[in-house]
């Protein structure tokens, strides 16, 4: 039994860690049945190798009696700044004998606030212009053309150094230099955080970049989303953080000699212009590469005011994480192209141009899809998403802007010389470097397209913050979007530090009263949250701690779940949720039905109260989780007394109202199976097709399924005609889209004013495939699967499935077949978790392992792999 996949704060090897106390994990893999750790022990060092000298160990556990594995706290002596810690994990088997070691190392980044030895620079006014006013013909967009900042400092280093970090952050986006060279390969870093709390800076190790004698550093910062263009505002909007972007570094250089030389931002850089005459996210980026940096140097402006805390980035940064070739490219002017890349992704284009004359103008433009075979860009709204490139005329020439970002499948190129190629394109995809964690596979080629758009509409909307588009005048942190989709989006990837880290925005967020926003940051939407959004608030840190035993996340947002929770209860002293209930979206987008808003927001009242409880139970908190449960029975029982007919019937007899009361458990038993009836006779009527939308669709098959209609669920999984998800895939869609009758056979385009073909919302049916389709869940009282629950449910036209998810405590596998009347299935359980496998049958007395009788269709697992066979009538 071997740890693996050892961990410090939810990342590997993590580079200018901010936490004080660190969270360390691991995780067990072994081949033999029933393995688990029983003990383990950790140690620490300065030095790799002074792991293997007990004296020279700075923290020591001793070998502690567990069988713990998750997020294990540092209770070493206290971290010093920019200090590298490695540490080591043992551990001992079942049967109580050493079983394997492992180790690995983490780097604090600058724990406290006065070791900054940096200023704040920008643009300094008194010196303007550095470059000639732009033209109207460079402007890509109406608003000013706020050309970036290049900034740089030289400095003299008397040795090569031994060690060096470089510690960075921006009031917009920034891209470092070192002696000419890039730094790192962040992408518009710092990111997007709630900028009036919290404003994160970098750690770079750039030893191999600094030489003996003269060096320089240098940055470019643009506008980002600090001073660019940001929601649904039609100009750059001041009043959200700043009007002008500005940049803080302190580059830390150690000597073999013991000695430390602190290079910092100040009044002696300098400013100069550059071949970027404008850059912003929504707009787009214009490169004039004739515009070579002049000799001219400007002086800085120093800048003596704080935007709130410097925090170390405690999540996987934005990279670029893949890249798509361009699957076809077809001329349809001289000089303009029509490039289809396969695939509705989210970043930008690296554009090769060959050798031509200086001053070519060459326009990139981007869009999801087609309209008579050309871009439809009107659902782009303000966005202009056009990149604009200027040739130098010095040969072979490459553009990659690099300070914005588009939603797109397809891009024109216009005014390019010579021929245009496949080879002379890419996209590259931009977005959260999150490490992919699932992968789910079946019979029917529609169902794996389904998981394909999942996946690209999460990968391409986790960027920064959890969006609710990428393309339009939008690219908000909708709260309602993110707790509907997080259960999918755990499956697919490791979004536990990401979602953490944002959450303290949501937090954040929140009013005097207990009230969350709809959005995080708080931007252009600054109101009440309404029911579903604000409960984002309290579902998501639940989810954290059932998905990763993430208890620290759950403390940190307890107070605000309990005043979410408060603020409704206060405003609405009769339980039912009808004040203070912000917009009010109701189901949004919702086909061809009208939930009622106060059952949708009584149902999430019910749903938070219960949770609220049960985060009080496991953190300790035994007056308020008594307080908290005894609400939920009281607003259970008020809804299902407004609400829930005799014959079973919700108020409105819409499938969202019957799968809220039945998934959050409103209905009286004695009436759920009526309630069941009424839903699936909705279903039914409307030939086997769905009606909810955001807020229901997420309930739809895991309720059906449970309530004994996994037929149903099937039928909605595989419908192909409108409004399903096979719709969209038979007309192309390669992502999620916002609406189902984004495109119809009969009405075209739906309204442009609100119309993304990438929107992971309604990809929410993910978490069910995994789940029953393939068959991987977890009990009601496990924690970051520690006690799994198997249990596939084949039905539909499948004739396979299966799924693969890398947990907290390893890898996890489920999957069957059918072959005539007997149906195989195969599990793997990690080393430390146990299992009960509901084996898909209606003869208990069939089920096989390697030809034995396992005597009932109910199989408690220890780790391992397993194969049972059994008889099934599907």
């Amino acid at each position: 039994m071997t740890p693996y996949g050892l961990t410090t704060e939810q990342r590997v090897e993590p580079l200018g860690l901010g936490a004080p106390l660190p969270r360390l994990s691991w995780k067990l893999d072994s081949e033999r049945r029933g393995a688990a750790q029983t003990a383990y022990r950790i140690t620490a060092a300065a030095e790799a190798a002074g792991l293997a000298h007990p004296g020279r160990l700075i923290w020591d556990t001793g070998r502690r009696e567990s069988a713990e594995t998750l997020l294990v706290p540092w209770n070493g002596p206290a971290l010093i700044s920019g200090a590298r810690y490695h540490w080591r994990v043992e551990v001992w088997d079942e049967t109580g004998a050493p079983a394997g070691t492992a180790q690995t190392w983490f780097e604090t980044g600058i724990l406290h606030p006065d070791e900054w030895a940096a200023a704040w620079i920008g643009r300094d006014p008194l010196h303007l212009p550095l470059q000639d006013p732009p033209t109207d013909e460079d402007l890509i967009s109406p608003g000013p053309a706020e050309a970036p900042l290049y900034l740089r400092h030289r400095f003299t280093l008397a040795d090569r150094p031994i060690r060096a970090r470089l510690y960075a952050t921006a009031r917009g986006v920034y891209e470092p230099h070192l002696n000419g060279e890039r730094v790192g390969d962040l992408e518009l870093a710092p990111g997007w955080t709630e900028y009036h709390h919290r404003l994160q800076y970098q750690t770079y190790d750039v030893t191999e970049q600094l030489h003996a004698g003269d060096n320089v550093l240098a940055a470019t910062v643009a506008g980002g989303w600090w001073s660019g263009y940001l929601g649904f505002n039609p100009r750059r909007p001041a009043h959200h953080y700043g009007d002008v972007p500005a940049f803080l570094a302190q580059l830390v250089v150690d000597f073999a000699d013991g000695s430390r030389q602190v290079i910092a931002t100040g009044s002696e850089w300098t400013e100069q212009s550059g071949p970027i005459r404008s850059a912003d996210l929504l707009m787009g980026q214009f490169v004039d590469a004739r515009r070579v940096q002049p000799g001219r140097q400007d002086p800085v402006a120093v800048l003596d005011t704080e935007p709130g805390p410097l925090v170390a980035e405690p999540d996987h940064p934005i990279r670029v994480i893949a890249e798509v070739p361009a699957a076809a490219v077809d001329q349809r002017d001289p000089g303009r192209f029509i490039v289809d890349f396969g695939q509705n992704l989210v970043g930008r284009v690296r554009l090769r141009i060959g050798a031509t004359d200086a001053g070519q103008r060459i326009v990139l433009r981007h869009a999801e899809v087609l309209d008579d075979g050309e871009l439809y860009r009107d659902n782009l709204r303000r966005a202009e998403a056009t990149d604009v490139y200027v040739t130098a005329g010095t040969g072979e020439e490459m553009f990659e802007p690099q300070f914005t970002f588009h939603g797109f499948r397809y891009l024109e190129v216009a005014g390019y010389p010579g021929e245009l190629t496949a080879g002379d394109v890419v996209a590259r995809v931009v977005g959260n470097d999150l490490p992919q964690t699932g992968s789910f596979a079946c019979s029917d080629p529609m169902v794996n397209q389904l998981q394909s758009n999942i996946v690209w509409g999460q990968r391409g909307n986790f960027l920064a913050v959890p969006t609710d588009c990428p393309q339009r005048d939008e690219r908000l942190g909708w709260l309602a979007d993110a707790q509907i989709f997080a259960p999918t989006a755990t499956r697919n990837a490791d979004v536990s530090a990401f979602l953490a880290r944002w959450m303290r925005d949501v937090v954040d967020g929140q009013n005097d009263d207990g009230a969350f926003r709809d959005v995080a940051p708080v931007i252009a939407i600054d109101r009440e949250a309404a029911p579903a959004w604000g409960d984002a608030g309290v579902i998501i840190p639940w989810l954290l701690w059932r998905t990763y035993g993430d208890r620290r996340a759950l403390e940190d947002s307890y107070d605000a779940m309990k005043a979410w929770v408060e603020h409704i209860r206060r405003h609405n002293p009769g339980l039912l949720w009808r004040h203070r209930t912000g917009y009010s979206y109701g189901d949004w987008l919702q086909i061809d039905a009208d939930t009622p808003r106060d059952v949708l927001a009584t149902a999430y009242f019910a749903r938070s109260t219960q949770i609220v409880a049960q985060a009080a139970r496991v953190l300790g908190r035994p007056r308020d989780a008594d307080k908290y449960a005894a609400l939920h029975t009281a607003i259970a029982s008020t809804f299902a007394e407004a609400y829930v007919g005799a014959d079973g019937s919700v108020e409105g007899d819409t499938q969202t109202g019957y799968l809220l009361a039945l998934g959050f458990g409103l209905v009286p038993p004695d009436r759920v199976e009526a309630a069941v009836q009424h839903l699936a006779a909705d279903v039914e009527k409307r030939g086997n097709r769905l009606s909810t939308g955001f807020v229901g669709v997420s309930l739809l098959c895991p309720v059906l399924a449970e309530h004994g209609r996994t037929d149903l669920a099937y039928a909605l999984l595989q419908q192909q005609e409108y409004p399903s998800w096979g719709y969209s895939i038979r007309h192309g869609a390669t992502t999620i889209w916002e609406r189902w009758d984004g495109w119809t056979d009969r009405a075209g385009f739906q309204s442009a004013a609100m119309n993304s073909f990438n929107h992971y919302s309604l990809g929410s049916v993910g978490d069910w495939m995994y789940g029953q389709v393939a068959g991987i869940d977890q009990t009601p009282g496990s924690v970051a699967y520690s006690e799994l629950l198997l249990r596939p449910r084949p039905g539909g036209n499948l004739t396979w499935a299966r799924a693969e998810q890398d947990t907290a405590r390893g890898t996890v596998a489920c999957g069957w077949s059918i072959d005539g009347d007997q149906i195989t299935v195969t599990v793997v359980v990690p080393a430390g978790s146990t299992a009960v496998l509901e084996m898909p049958t209606s003869d208990p007395g069939s089920v096989r392992e390697n030809g034995v009788p396992a005597g009932s269709d109910t199989l408690r697992l220890t780790s391992g792999r397993f194969t049972f066979t059994a008889t099934t009538a599907l």
